[in-house]
């Protein structure tokens, strides 16, 4: 069985391994949205419209009028919501390509072909960057670089919307074996598991969260 993997699907893997079957493989369990999750897509829905369209900002999230204005006065081809894909051999194809091996969606991408530069943000709403990951901005990196032969440098960010901070990182199309080293083993750890068929799961605080109910360690 061929992986299709994304940042997330990676991280629920690392999680645990047991989720991960039920929700990737066997398909019979799904997460249910939460208020969080749902505040988060009406969000990223706003900004978008905001940008792309021009649309106003709904009143509740006009709060983030100064950062989005910010962001739209960057130079070059703006992209919302920008869906990518690499094959295996980390080649570009479409999101659903049938040989898509990696995918992944970047909230906001501004490119400038004649500076060789490209700009990647992703918007997040947790309460603040404690525990701030820039690993996902490494796989958009490497998919704009295969996407736009052109860019040879990324200048990436989340934006944390509720508390206001700013985590930045940046790649050069040099580097981009180093970006998909760990998660290509991660990627070979769940083929692993598939041809084991062993997902041994992992007890930790979130397992009270966790929507597999046939797990020992669930105790919701």
């Amino acid at each position: 069985m061929s992986v299709v993997w994304s940042f997330s699907s990676l991280k629920t893997f690392e999680q645990c391994p047991r989720k991960y079957y039920h929700v990737k493989i066997a398909k019979d369990t799904v997460e249910k949205d939460t208020v969080a999750t749902l505040y988060g897509k009406a969000m990223h829905s706003a900004a978008e419209h905001y940008i792309r369209d021009g649309e106003p900002l709904p009143k509740h999230y006009e709060h983030l009028q100064p950062v989005l204005d910010t962001l739209a006065q960057i130079d070059g081809d703006k992209y919302c919501e920008l869906k990518l894909g690499l094959t295996k051999d980390l080649k570009p194809c479409s999101f659903n390509a049938k040989n898509v091996w990696w995918h992944g969606i970047a909230d906001l991408v501004v490119i400038n072909e004649a500076k060789e530069l490209a700009y990647s943000v992703d918007f997040k709403t947790s309460k603040n960057a404690r525990y701030a990951d820039t690993k996902q901005l490494d796989l958009v990196a490497i998919g704009l670089f295969k996407k736009f032969p052109a860019i040879k440098r990324v200048k990436s960010a989340l934006v944390f919307v509720v508390s206001n901070e700013l985590v930045r990182t940046e790649h050069v199309v040099e580097h981009t074996s180093r970006y998909i080293e760990k998660p290509a083993q991660v990627v070979q750890r769940i083929e692993a598991a598939i041809s084991s068929n062993v997902w041994n799961p992992i007890e930790g605080p979130l397992c009270r969260f966790c929507p597999v109910r046939t797990c020992e360690f669930n105790r919701s």
